[in-house]
């Protein structure tokens, strides 16, 4: 497919001489390098997966909730001055 873009002259002399010094076309690297950065793109967009830990216990103490934040506050400073 043909297409017109913009890019700056010096840009442009930059890719030329790379083509040149590798013996291929300027639309070889051009084509490579868009390459590049659209897999670097989609391997920084894939989240890692989430680590979950857990430990033992009961869960939440009775009468907690979540979301319940002002009680779960209380708890956790409970005997602490807070």
């Amino acid at each position: 497919m043909k297409t017109t873009i913009e890019i700056s002259d010096v840009l442009l002399r930059r890719a030329k001489r790379l083509a040149a010094r590798r013996g291929t076309t300027l639309r070889a690297v051009l084509e490579q390098a868009l390459r590049a950065e659209l897999e670097a793109e989609a391997r920084v967009t894939t989240a890692p997966p989430v680590e979950t830990h857990t430990f033992g216990g009961n869960g939440l103490q009775a009468g907690l909730t979540w979301g319940d934040w002002s009680a779960l506050r209380a708890y956790a400073y409970e005997g602490r001055g807070g």
